[in-house]
């Protein structure tokens, strides 16, 4: 794989809408009813969402995005990453960039919200290795 890039675009690209789709019926399978809390593209594209994309030269990778909440508290939100590039590091790079940006306005508290179903271990995993209480 190519050198990935993270940085800021319109949740409302067609590449992006369709995985953002993808990752939100992939919620509403998995998760109990009146607890996905994975933003539409409307909510990703709101002033207060920084909304980020992994790309390399072969098309979008993933997506990511930084809700503030108040001027010292962030919220990673709607994070996904294609099944064809998981495991490649991808996720890690991504939020590391979302962790960054959050420093940078700083925040001095970041959250995230993720099920308890066995089908997000991996993301506990990842966002536990970054020091992330889940």
């Amino acid at each position: 794989m190519s050198a990935v890039v993270v940085t800021p675009e319109d949740p409302r690209a067609g590449d992006v809408v369709a995985l953002l789709e993808a990752h939100l019926d992939l919620m509403r399978r998995i998760s109990p009813p009146g607890h996905v809390h994975a933003l539409d593209v409307d909510a990703l594209a709101a002033p207060d969402v920084t909304f980020l994309t992994a790309r390399a030269d072969t098309g979008l990778l993933g997506v990511g995005a930084l809700k503030q909440l108040d001027g010292r508290r962030a919220e990673i939100k709607s994070m996904h990453i294609a099944s064809a590039v998981r495991g490649r590091g991808v996720a890690r790079q991504m939020v590391e960039t979302l962790i960054a940006l959050a420093v940078e306005r700083r925040a001095d508290w970041i959250g995230l919200e993720t099920g308890p179903q066995p089908e997000f271990e991996p993301a506990r995993s990842l966002y536990r290795s970054f020091g992330f209480e889940i």
